[in-house]
């Protein structure tokens, strides 16, 4: 299998943890932001499918999310740990004050579903609040990147990777596997 020119940019570790202490939780707007940036990071999810999850595609007991209708029209079951699960808890209570009848789980404080562009601008101010290097490499897309390659670490499995991402054809997912060979090599070479 040839090697694809560009591998995907991940976050490391530390960048994570920077990029997540940037958003103002005591603002409902950056508290927001900070919960898609963790979803998307523990879940794996697009943009697009973090801005349209409502409170009934996540059972805060169980920690199954369901993403409907994602990229091809297609669903897939995901599973999200207690930490995150806690956190959402708490915001519904916020969420309920702030907009009642918003019907979109992390929606805008007027209840109205989150534009992916106000997102995508939201990560990138973010990143460069957080003085992440060649932070135009840091979108949403980034995180699904991190989330993948952690996962890939994780389990060693890219049959998981492939399902957690949702994607139909398993050689869009071998992408991961190259961004660890390239991380063996390097190590490798270090001996």
């Amino acid at each position: 299998m040839a090697r694809p020119d560009k591998l995907p940019k991940i976050l490391t570790e530390e960048e994570t943890d920077r990029l997540l202490s940037q958003p103002n939780q005591r603002y409902f707007g950056p508290h927001r932001d900070y919960l898609y940036m963790r979803l998307m990071l523990k879940a794996g999810l697009r943009a697009s499918e973090a801005t349209a999850l409502r409170p009934e595609h996540i059972d805060l007991m169980s920690g199954k999310l369901m993403v409907r209708e994602g990229k091809g029209a297609k669903d897939r079951t995901l599973w999200i740990g207690e930490e995150i699960l806690e956190e959402l808890q708490g915001w519904m209570d916020r969420r309920q004050e702030k907009a009642p009848k918003a019907d979109y789980l992390l929606p805008t404080s007027k209840g109205t579903q989150v534009a992916t562009s106000h997102l995508r601008r939201s990560v990138k101010r973010y990143a460069r609040d957080a003085n992440i290097e060649e932070v135009g490499r840091v979108s949403p897309h980034t995180l699904r990147h991190t989330f993948a390659t952690r996962l890939y670490r994780s389990a060693g499995k890219i049959r998981l990777v492939q399902k957690a991402l949702g994607h139909s054809d398993l050689s869009t997912t071998m992408i991961y596997t190259h961004v660890v060979d390239e991380e063996l090599e390097g190590a490798m070479k270090g001996l």
